[in-house]
This record gives structure tokens, C-alpha cells and sequence, in this order.
């Protein structure tokens, strides 16, 4: 596949409440030389009913997600979201068997989505992007980032390259943060009760900035961060790679 061309995979939460972040994928991945195509048309990829067991109608959405990303045969598919990512790469292949009509296309696209740190790392094999940002940065690594795609290492690799940040080892960086979609709307005090548990070790590690994969994440922590208004910022790692 050609690395300098890269298809974009927008998510819900992105498109609808956090375009900087999608934004700032470009900005990176433009900076890197590659040639970002947006394809017209896409839309959910179908997670959020698939998890709630609607796998019929998480069916119907992803026909038609895989009807968009495979007009185009070869290019990579970049995407900011690790439960997004995984969710194609795969659970498709829950969704669709070798007899289903739709099956060439989920060998061919899930073959070729990458989450974001995952690209810059692997594809390209870069870790220094440029980016320059002043301050104490913690991470918290997403579930279905490391447990399902089994990207550890990469995002810590380009944090960690950021110019000018001081970066703190956060204690259980890689546990849930509660979210988990509709966990959350599901258990309330459950997810309520796990990211307690993030929010201090947030506070503990003394970190101004968070930075993760995942917008879920992000909201979910954010919210609590807000509503008791401390001193600590939230962002998409493709926003901290973007700063200059």
C-alpha cells in the first residue's frame, strides 16, 4: 500500500463534539507528507449498537461504512480511535462470515485501517513530528487500544518525543477509565465508581495535561475534571502532536 496517501476515518465523537481533533490529524499527517483524503459519505461505524447487542442493525451500518472506505482499493485508513479502529479491523468479522457478499470488502478495509499513533509509529516510522507544548504530561492508555489492538508502546513513543513537555508515569495508566460507551449509560455507578479511582491517579502523578487515543475517554474524565474544576487539561494526541 502507498504510505504517502491516507484515507480519514472520522469518528461519531469527533465529528460531532471534538472536529479539532480530526483536524489536528490532518495537520500532523500533512506536516509528515502525506496526502489526507477525506472520503464523503462516512459515517458510524456501527460499535455503538454492536455493543449493545443490536447486531443486526450494527450490520446495516457497517455495510455501509464498508461501502464507503472500499471504493477505494489500496491507501492506508487513519483513524483517531482505538475502539473505532478495532471495531473494523476486528469485529467485522463477527458481523460478516466468508458467505456473506460483504466479506471481500472487510478483508480489504479492515486490512488497511490503522489507528493514528499506530501509523505515525509503524507505517511510517516516525516518532518525532515536531511538535513543541510546555507542560506535565500524563497518559492514560484506552482498553480497546491495548487490549484489542495491542498498541502499547507507540502513543508513550511520540509523547515522549514532544519538545518542551515534562512527561510523569501515571500509576494504572492502562486501567478503564469507566467509559466504555454505553457502559457507562448501562451502569452509571459502576463507571462513576472506576474513574474515581483514574481521577486520583491523575491528581497523584501531578500532571497539568492528559493526553490519550480515545475521545471517550477523554470526555468521560474530562467531565469529572470539570465539574470540580481542576487545574488539569484534556486532549487527543494527535492536538499535542499538532502544537508547535
Amino acid at each position: 500500500m502507498e504510505s504517502k496517501k491516507a484515507y480519514l476515518f472520522v469518528t461519531c465523537l469527533v465529528d460531532n463534539f471534538f472536529p479539532q481533533v480530526a483536524e489536528s490529524v490532518v495537520c500532523v499527517l500533512r506536516r509528515l507528507g502525506i496526502e489526507v483524503e477525506f472520503v464523503e459519505g462516512q459515517t458510524c461505524c456501527g460499535q455503538p449498537a454492536f455493543n449493545s447487542g443490536f447486531w443486526q442493525d450494527a450490520r446495516t451500518v457497517a455495510k455501509r461504512f464498508l461501502s464507503v472506505f472500499d471504493r477505494e482499493k489500496n491507501g492506508f485508513i487513519v483513524c483517531p480511535s482505538g475502539s473505532c479502529t478495532s471495531m473494523v479491523r476486528i469485529f467485522y468479522r463477527e458481523l460478516f462470515k466468508e458467505r456473506d457478499k460483504e466479506y471481500g470488502s472487510v478483508v480489504n478495509v479492515s486490512k488497511r485501517v490503522y489507528e493514528f499513533s499506530e501509523y505515525i509509529v509503524n507505517v511510517l516510522k516516525e516518532t518525532d513530528v515536531g511538535a513543541f507544548y510546555r507542560g506535565r504530561v500524563a497518559y492514560h492508555g484506552s482498553c480497546h487500544l491495548i487490549r484489542e489492538l495491542g498498541i502499547r508502546e507507540e502513543p508513550i513513543r511520540l509523547i515522549r518525543s514532544v519538545r518542551g513537555i515534562d512527561f510523569v508515569e501515571m500509576k494504572n495508566y492502562d486501567v478503564c477509565c469507566g467509559f466504555g460507551g454505553t457502559f457507562s449509560v448501562k451502569f452509571p455507578e459502576l463507571s462513576a465508581a472506576i474513574v474515581e479511582d483514574k481521577i486520583q491517579s491523575i491528581v497523584e502523578s501531578g500532571a497539568d495535561t492528559l493526553v490519550s487515543t480515545d475521545m471517550g475517554c477523554l470526555m468521560h474524565i474530562g467531565g469529572i475534571i470539570s465539574r470540580r474544576n481542576l487545574p488539569i487539561r484534556v486532549m487527543h494526541i494527535a492536538e499535542l502532536l499538532a502544537s508547535r
